[in-house]
């Protein structure tokens, strides 16, 4: 399994007057094929993608593991998000949200990614490589990667109740 230490450490300081702002992403063996279209969208969307696995498509791997490493490196700010991918995108997401502070949901369509971050401070997309396309995928992860959390109250109020739950 991959470590959280393969990438550098640091991404939290400033640099200069902007942020540098982190995703992580990884993928399964079915999620494999759309990595590259992940680190592309980061990339050309102002973010430093830090790709945690896999390496390669192995069908022994299990998504759990990857994951784990995207959720802890959001719940830990090590990554201000993440980008999983897996056959279907629920699995992944099922066990990211089994972290504190991490907020996953399956989106394959623009609408529920974009406003999913701006109403319920999604930091966590998941994505179904044998569900969607390339285009699409790649629509998807540039309506979460350049959507903000909304200033309006009752999105916080929404939140605020939604991480109640976490203790529960």
């Amino acid at each position: 399994m991959l470590g959280i230490d393969r990438y550098e450490r640091g991404h939290k300081a400033l640099h200069g007057s902007e942020f540098m702002k982190v995703v992580a992403i990884a993928a399964d063996h079915a999620g494999w094929p759309l990595l590259e279209t992940a680190e592309t969208a980061a990339r050309e969307n102002g973010w430093t993608p830090v790709r945690l696995g896999a390496d390669l498509a192995d069908p022994k791997d299990d998504y759990p593991d990857f994951a784990e490493l995207v959720a802890r490196a959001v719940q830990s700010g090590e990554a201000a998000r993440g980008i999983l991918v897996c056959g279907s995108g629920v699995g992944a997401a099922v066990a990211a949200c089994k972290f504190k502070g991490v907020r996953a949901s399956v989106c394959h369509d623009t609408y529920s990614a974009g406003q999913g971050v701006d109403h319920d401070d999604l930091n966590v997309l998941c994505v179904g490589a044998r569900i969607i396309g390339t285009s699409l995928a790649r629509a998807v992860m540039d309506a979460f990667l350049t959507a903000s959390f909304s200033d309006e109250p009752r999105h916080h109020r929404r939140l605020e109740k939604v991480n109640a739950f976490e203790g529960a």
